[in-house]
């Protein structure tokens, strides 16, 4: 990561998202409905809510899903002017599943 690695930053990144819109919690509308104002979530702190906890299994598994979405697309891509891309998607599952198959660092 020292070495502004694009590829592993952009894999990442979209990794980190990818956790972070698994961890949040919806929010219906129904459950809102008929709420004295004082309970409704508007204005200061309302953006404050409980946040799901994801296990190790889960983190593994969407870091997992993440990188064979890649893989999958990398083998769409056959033409030869979309080589590049190709290669740039199994660059990022390449870094990903790095990370599940044990400690370590990208330098």
């Amino acid at each position: 990561m020292r070495a502004r690695d694009k590829v592993a930053v952009s894999a990442l990144r979209s990794a980190l998202a990818a956790l972070d819109n698994t961890e949040a919690v919806p929010v219906g509308a129904t459950a809102l409905r008929g709420a004295a104002l004082e309970q409704v979530p508007i204005g200061v702190g309302a953006s404050e809510a409980a946040r799901r906890e994801l296990s190790e299994q889960d983190i593994t598994d969407i870091v997992r899903a993440e990188a064979d979405e890649r893989l999958t697309l990398a083998a769409q891509f056959t033409a030869p002017a979309q080589a590049a891309r190709s290669a740039r998607l199994r660059a990022e599952a390449a870094v990903l599943l790095r990370f599940l198959d044990g400690p370590g660092t990208l330098d």
